[in-house]
């Protein structure tokens, strides 16, 4: 299912018209991940990226992933508005392949402190070089078990007992380990572990950690955010890279 991105050194998984599910380096890059200190409103923080790019003699082309941060989840309508302006930008960065959106993307809602309007958190982006393991970055997921039946199709949708938040656990997790494998990676080669929910996460430690295995050790960072859409309780990502940034 891997598609060759022909102008950013790296290969895609593909998604929905929003993102991709994931980015693996091609041989000879690598991904560098960078987080921005401080958040920028997205349209001013794809000008950074393109300045930071620009610095390294990087085209616009090896942008591979988004982070953002929004004042609060969308409606599904809403969702889909905010994405046909974010794609119509990617479109004009020459980005897209086909109708392909190849850069997998995390955007949540802080608890505290949210953005004013959505903010660009953090990116990354490929570079020469020649890495141990095949670098990667895993979009961001939430408990949605189908979404062409918008709220219906979310697990437990509704729910916070902890019951319900381990079964929306479990389920992002099977997610995360389906596009690990279709990324030819694994558990052993996760550098970070990223959990987003405005719920206690102690009672879903065993279902995060047990399963990723040795990358376990890292632990995780749990950011109290609640997912992009209303309705979601629950949303990870993953990444597997030799070099982070902050800017």
């Amino acid at each position: 299912m891997l598609r060759d991105h022909p102008k950013g050194n790296y290969r895609y998984l593909p998604g929905i018209s929003a993102f991709s599910s994931g980015v693996v380096a091609m041989p000879g890059h690598e991904i560098v991940h960078v987080t921005l200190r401080v958040p920028a409103p997205w349209r001013a923080g794809f000008a950074r990226i393109e300045q930071h790019l620009r610095g390294l003699g990087r085209a616009r082309t090896t942008l591979c992933g988004i982070e953002l941060r929004s004042p609060a989840p969308f409606s599904f309508s809403g969702f889909d508005d905010f994405n046909q302006g974010y794609r119509k930008l990617l479109a004009e960065w020459d980005i897209l392949v086909g109708e392909d959106n190849p850069i997998p993307r995390t955007n949540v809602a802080p608890v505290v402190a949210p953005p004013a309007e959505p903010s660009l958190y953090a990116f990354a982006y490929t570079v020469p070089g020649a890495t141990p393991t095949p670098t990667f970055v895993v979009a961001g997921a939430g408990e949605m078990g189908d979404r062409a039946l918008g709220p219906e199709g979310i697990i437990r949708h509704g729910e916070t007992s902890p019951e319900a938040m381990r079964e929306k656990a479990r389920h992002v997790m099977g997610t995360m380990q389906t596009r690990l494998g279709a990324l030819g990676s694994d558990w052993s080669r996760v550098t970070a572990i990223e959990v987003y929910t405005a719920q206690p996460i102690h009672g879903l430690l065993d279902d995060i950690l047990r399963p990723a295995g040795p990358s376990a050790i890292h632990g995780l960072r749990w950011f109290p955010s609640r997912p992009p859409i209303q309705g979601l309780e629950f949303e990870m990502d993953l990444r597997g890279v030799g070099r982070q940034l902050i800017l």
